[in-house]
């Protein structure tokens, strides 16, 4: 039997976790020409699994972890060059049923050298830059920024698209200045 096994990769490494709760007598084996062995017993049963793959390109064996856990094992593998891999296995074709892309640890190839940190010269304060794009209003349907119910217009002064929002009426009901702004 095969458990679920998910990989992912950057461009040094190679993640590899195989789902497998409460996994007995797990041995794992790795071998620098790329060779990844895995043997465990699961469940209340101990059912034996095994997972046997020739990797895509070679490793480096002692930069390479494990760890086992109470539901996956999780191999960090240390690919021996530092290069992006165009599939996990050597074999070409479609990989077997049991293996899985993990898209939680998933990064691009063109992604995984981006810094992601604004550049030390740009101060953005407190930002939040995790606010959705609804909120922000950059999720619309009808264009870039647009508000419901609104025309798009696609003239090129700023001038020509200014309202003017009447001044609040002084009220003595009311003891406040209440508004409603409008975006533009």
């Amino acid at each position: 039997r095969h458990p679920i096994v998910k990989w992912a990769q950057r461009l040094d490494d190679v993640f590899i976790t195989i789902e497998l709760p409460d996994a007995q007598d797990v041995k794992l084996k790795l071998e620098p020409e790329g060779k990844f062995f895995f043997s465990a017993k699961g469940g209340a049963d101990k059912i034996p699994y095994e997972v046997d793959l020739d990797l895509h390109d070679k490793v480096d064996v002692d930069g390479s972890k494990a760890s086992v856990g109470n539901r996956n094992i999780c191999y960090l593998v240390k690919k021996a060059e530092s290069k992006w891999w165009s599939r996990l296995l050597k074999q070409e074709g479609r990989p077997p049923v049991f293996l899985k892309v993990d898209w939680d640890r998933w990064v691009d190839e063109d992604e995984d050298d981006v810094d992601t940190k604004p550049a030390p010269d740009m101060d953005f304060g407190d930002f939040d830059f995790s606010v959705s794009a609804n909120k922000m209003n950059m999720g619309g349907g009808e264009g870039f920024g647009a508000v419901e119910g609104e025309d798009d217009d696609d003239s090129d002064t700023e001038e020509e698209n200014v309202e003017e929002i009447p001044a609040p009426k002084k009220d003595a009901s009311s003891s406040g200045a209440e508004h409603e702004v409008k975006n533009v």
